[in-house]
């Protein structure tokens, strides 16, 4: 670290040696002839560039005479470039006035495509979301920013990772993104998206160090990346191009939470830039942990050196942070299936109860090889990564051009979280653990493990639960990505072909224990059983080193190792001044080798006293001596073909089908697709797509809209908490539609997503039904007004009923959560910010373990709901 700091202090340095020559100055105004505040202004090709301030105004120095070509850019407005000669004159005025742009339809895409196009020219349904509209989504985790992003249904309810994320209709069947793939500056985070307990998620965090958020749905998605049919979320960095940062510090107004962000970036001269940013936070959450379940942070940093002829670029990613991970948690649900009414169950608040506890810190067993083992409960999702990752780009001359982006992470960490096995009357639960143990009086009862206010006695004609505690261990899950292309440009052709080789490692370690705990949102207590003699026959709730209930299935590990090669190729043609089309193509070479070894039963005294009691007569261990073997090979091939036509200068439209594939990793372990020799079976699915699309962009408005076509074929995938594989096959159509317009100080934007999806193959007893958990209709709305340097904005986010299960019995009821923000201008740089996510407590429920109720009676379900209101205070200094 000091020898990173000494090097930026030297570039300083450096930077301050430059003597600049000619001042470049004027002012950015909008067609009104108002200042646009946060304007960029950039000399093409350099470092040069400036912020405007709140008047509009802006100032760049530069250092070489010539003739140069400036480019002013702003959120929804179109980029406007001059060009302009310095000679003798050393003060030079330019001023811009730039055409509205509501939706961004002028903008660049580079996620995604083959070759950079604006939106308007492109045959791929695309987003932006810019720190602007980032900062409105008033997130709390990295996933409450994809519910703004038009077609994206995200189930933010699991904290800072372990988010179920799709596109359109396609299905969620496993947990994570399994066919969206999340990206930081154009690669892959994970190379699957849905590992079990290391969602991609987990290792991604947004702070101030971002530049914008740009999602690709369908389209060529996938055949630029690999596991990608649905789609690519890449969160893109800022690179210090544009001179400033800012440091700020946010305080949880009803919460214990504290978070500082910050981020400086600079250009060095005329051809060197840097930037460093990040955030460091601590406090309990939004739900009552108990403890400080909030803890770590992130720094990024990169710099930039320009040629004449193209950019490289290095860059480093450090992040160690702990966040708690949200299980389904004990709710009521009563009335009927079709209309049920769903509450906390009694003592616990659905909003913001947590299942995490103070009472329960420590998971105690035995370790991958056999070791005693102790983790702590409070590192929830802890995941560390340290990346390295380079970026070059470069004109060879003759219509030659060559880019590679590369990157080696060093991934590891921790998830643990209490996942509530079965919740049912303390007297049947102490009956059941009792008999488990031995005892056959039938008489156990049950009792707080530590006495509460005084009280050791708990009811036993209340409810309880059991839990299974999901403890795993992420070994490692190291990746290695090299993306390389080349192109050629040969009249109105632009061809590329290009070359994806990665390396992902999944060496993981499920030590899983079980617990009676009663039900409390705020410090639930560990319950023991208690025989009739008073023998107390359980540890601090602790009742079986493994999970019994399950058939003692999860105590596994698994190092497995996959290398993907694909090679890919793409063409597009300009037919005419307002037609293009273009095509691609991907082969995906798969390999995979390595080794599982399951769970095995051995008596152990676990906590060393000397004595084997009830519960450590049969301990959970890993039969390593009985590790199975993996080694098998997969290909497939990705494709997709689109065409877009501009009407005129702010209309277009597009229509493009793709066909792409997605693999499964770990998800197939420990299944019969897994052969004893190592060969497999049900590797791939695959998802079809077909768009069709209208663009258009008027003075003071914008519209995006698409209707789409989607079929998955999806083979078997295991998922842990249903302890299920679900294998079926889906179809979707819809419409997207995605719009915003400014009057002034007056800005709106929103999106709504119409999907009906139904099941066509697999399980015949659901064929024809709804998928669990798809919502018809999805959207958001983001009105926002500006006023003397404050602005202020409200954003909700929507989605309609659904089913718990593919048998389309209980219904999810649909809901909106509303969120505020103001951001008052204290002084020119220096603001504070108010911000308020789910103002209403709207109580939203994204999955429930229980597909059916008995109806017009009690049911206690295990479901998980949305995060409750939560606000806070926020100041910024941006200089």
């Amino acid at each position: 670290m000091r020898k990173i700091i000494y090097f930026l202090s030297l570039l300083l340095c450096v930077h301050a040696t430059v003597s600049a020559q000619y001042t470049i100055s004027g002012k950015v105004s909008d067609a009104s002839g108002a200042g646009i505040s946060g304007a960029i202004v950039v000399v093409d090709g350099t470092n040069a560039g400036a912020l405007a301030d709140d008047a509009g105004a802006y100032s760049i120095e530069f250092n070489q005479a010539g003739k140069i070509k400036v480019t002013a850019s702003s959120i929804s407005y179109a980029n406007l470039s001059q060009e302009v000669e310095l000679g003798s004159e050393k003060n030079v005025v330019l001023n811009f006035s730039l055409a509205n742009d509501a939706i961004g339809l002028n903008a660049v895409v580079i996620t995604g495509v083959m070759n950079p196009k604006s939106k308007l020219e492109s045959s791929v349904s695309v987003s932006t979301l810019n720190t602007q509209a980032i900062d409105q989504t008033v997130f709390r985790t990295t996933a409450e920013i994809f519910r703004s992003i038009p077609g994206v249904r995200a189930e933010a309810s699991g904290g800072d990772g372990n988010t179920n994320i799709t596109v359109r209709g396609v299905p969620i069947s496993s947990g994570g993104s399994k066919y969206l793939q999340l990206q930081e500056d154009g690669l892959p985070i994970l190379l699957f998206g849905d590992i079990a307990f290391a969602t991609a998620d987990i290792f991604l965090r947004a702070d101030n160090s971002i530049a914008r958020v740009e999602a690709i749905r369908g389209g060529s998605a996938s055949t630029l990346s690999s596991n990608s049919p649905a789609g690519i979320i890449n969160f893109i960095s800022k690179t210090g191009a544009v001179a400033g940062g800012s440091i700020g510090t946010t305080l949880g107004l009803d919460n214990k939470n504290f978070r500082t962000d910050f981020n400086f970036g600079t250009p060095i001269g005329d051809d060197i830039s840097v930037h460093v940013g990040g955030f460091f936070r601590q406090g309990e959450g939004v739900r009552t942990a108990g403890y400080t379940a909030n803890l770590g942070g992130q720094v990024k940093a990169n710099i930039t050196k320009r040629f004449s002829n193209g950019y490289a670029r290095v860059y480093y990613k450090y992040l160690n942070d702990r966040t708690p991970a949200y299980m389904p948690m004990p709710l009521k649900v009563e009335g009927t299936n079709d209309a049920p009414k769903w509450s906390g169950a009694e003592g616990y608040d659905p909003t913001h109860g947590a299942m995490q506890s103070p009472y329960l810190m420590q998971n105690i067993g035995l370790g991958p090889d056999g070791q005693l083992r102790r983790a702590n409960v409070a590192d929830g999702m802890h995941p560390l990564s340290h990346a390295i990752g380079t970026e070059f780009s470069f004109d060879l001359g003759n219509n030659w051009k060559i880019e590679d982006r590369a990157r080696m992470s060093m991934n590891s960490g921790r998830f643990v979280a209490p996942f509530p096995a079965e919740i049912a009357k303390g007297s049947a639960l102490a009956s059941s653990v009792a008999s488990l143990l031995g005892d056959t009086t039938g008489t156990a009862t049950l009792a707080y493990a530590f006495a509460r206010d005084g009280v050791s006695a708990f009811d036993n004609n209340s409810m309880a639960m059991r839990i299974h505690m999901f403890d795993t261990e992420l070994n490692n899950m190291n990746n290695m990505v090299n993306d390389f292309k080349v192109m050629k440009k040969v009249g109105r052709l632009d061809l590329t072909a290009g070359f994806f080789k990665a390396y992902q490692n999944i060496n993981m370690s499920w030590l899983w224990n079980s617990y009676l705990m009663e039900i409390n949102g705020n410090g639930s207590m560990p319950l023991n059983v208690v025989d009739s003699t008073g023998n107390v026959l359980t540890q601090n709730g602790l009742y079986a080193y493994g999970v019994p209930a399950w058939g003692n299935c999860c105590q596994r590990n698994y190092n497995t190792q996959y290398g993907i090669n694909a090679p890919y190729l793409g063409a597009e043609v300009q037919i005419t001044d307002k037609w293009n089309a273009g095509a691609s193509f991907r082969w995906d070479m798969g390999s995979v080798n390595g080794n599982y070894a399951a769970s095995a039963q051995t008596t152990f005294d676990v906590n060393n006293d000397g004595t084997i009691s009830a519960n450590e007569q049969s301990v959970s261990g890993i039969n390593n001596a009985a590790a199975m073997p993996v080694n098998y090979t997969y290909s497939y091939a990705s494709y997709s073909i689109g065409t877009n036509y501009k009407l005129n200068d702010a209309m277009a439209v597009f229509g493009r089908y793709s066909r792409g594939g997605s693999a499964k990793a770990d998800r197939i372990l420990f299944s019969p697709s897994v052969y004893a020799d190592g060969s497999a079976k049900a590797t791939l699915d695959f998802v079809n797509q077909a768009e069709l699309g209208w663009k258009y962009n008027a003075k003071n408005y914008g519209l995006f809209v698409t209707g789409f076509y989607a079929a998955t074929n999806e083979q078997g995938g295991f998922e842990a908490t249903t302890q299920q594989i679900i294998e079926n096959d889906y179809r979707a159509l819809g419409l997207e539609v995605e719009g915003a317009a400014n009057f002034g100080d007056f800005n709106l934007r929103g999106s709504a997503t119409y999907t009906n999806a139904t099941i066509t193959g697999g399980d015949t007893s659901v064929v024809g039904n709804r998928p669990r958990r798809q919502s018809p209709l999805i959207f958001n709305l983001a009105p926002s007004y500006t006023f003397k340097g404050h602005s202020i904005g409200l954003n909700f986010i929507g989605t309609g009923s659904s089913y718990t299960g593919n048998d389309n019995k209980l219904k999810m009821p649909g809901y909106v959560i509303t969120n505020l923000y103001a951001n008052i201008q204290i002084t020119k740089g220096l603001t504070a910010i108010i911000a308020g996510n789910n103002l209403l407590n709207a109580l939203g429920i994204t999955e429930s373990e229980e597909t059916f109720i008995k109806e017009n009676q009690i049911n206690y379900v295990r479901a998980r709901p949305i995060l409750g209101r939560s606000l806070s205070a926020t100041v910024r200094y941006n200089f």
